[in-house]
């Protein structure tokens, strides 16, 4: 399975947009005295610009949410996309280097069964490498823009079915960001040989390694999907 070097959610992988509320007020000035309408009103000019100020910057953060909430689910569509694909290469070339729970000696690659033949064996590695290189980047502008998304209505603190849904989904954001910091150190053992291993005398320790990078991308893949699954649907 692709090494994913690179980390880096919120949120969550898939964005989702919020809508300033819209706020309705009215005085019925018939139901007031003038002493009691007086007593509504700002103490001072500070006071109201000071409300003024507030109201400016909270719609601010509500544009700029928006802004890059839809930036964030192009993003995040496409790292779900590219990730499936760099799972699915790591798959074919899991299978036919180590089988599954095959020998040394008796792995598709040496009986000849491997997935795409020789190439499969030989000439998968630059391309699972390429969509890993390719999956991190997408991953990391994804986590990011989900770091720069203000949330000024503090939505996830609510009782509500969508404040429950946006909480799960912010939980899964870190599930599938510790699976690509894992991804990252199990990539960089396996593919440049940290640990100096090799697979003629260490055959089953660079599968047992294999198998838990490809475990932890399936995990991380899952994570993903469940998260952009709940604010889409």
């Amino acid at each position: 399975m692709g090494s994913l070097t690179a980390l880096l959610l919120a949120t969550p992988i898939f964005g989702f947009s919020l809508h300033a509320p819209a706020l309705e007020a009215s005085v019925d000035l018939s139901a007031k005295t003038v002493a009691e309408f007086r007593a509504t009103e700002p103490e001072s000019e500070e006071d109201e610009s000071g409300s003024s100020g507030s109201d400016a910057e909270y719609m601010r953060e509500i544009k700029q949410r928006n802004s890059i909430a839809s930036i964030h689910r192009i993003f995040g569509i496409a790292t779900w996309a590219s990730m499936t694909l760099t799972v699915a290469a790591g798959f074919i070339a899991y299978n036919n280097l180590y089988g599954f729970g095959a020998g040394i000696g008796d792995n598709p690659c040496v009986t000849g069964n491997a997935i795409g033949g020789d190439w499969g064996c030989n000439g998968m590695r630059p391309i699972k490498n390429s969509l890993a290189v390719v999956t991190t980047a997408l991953y990391a502008t994804t986590f990011t823009l989900s770091l720069l998304m203000p949330d000024p209505d503090n939505l996830s603190e609510g009782k509500g079915e969508f404040a429950s849904t946006l909480r799960l989904h912010k939980t899964l954001r870190w599930v599938h960001f510790g699976g690509m910091v894992v991804q990252v150190l199990l990539g960089l053992v396996i593919a440049n040989d940290l640990l100096g291993l090799d697979r003629a005398n260490d055959y089953g320790t660079m599968q047992a390694l294999a198998t838990a990078h490809m475990g932890v991308g399936l995990v991380t893949l899952g994570a993903m999907t469940w998260a952009g699954a709940l604010m889409v649907f």
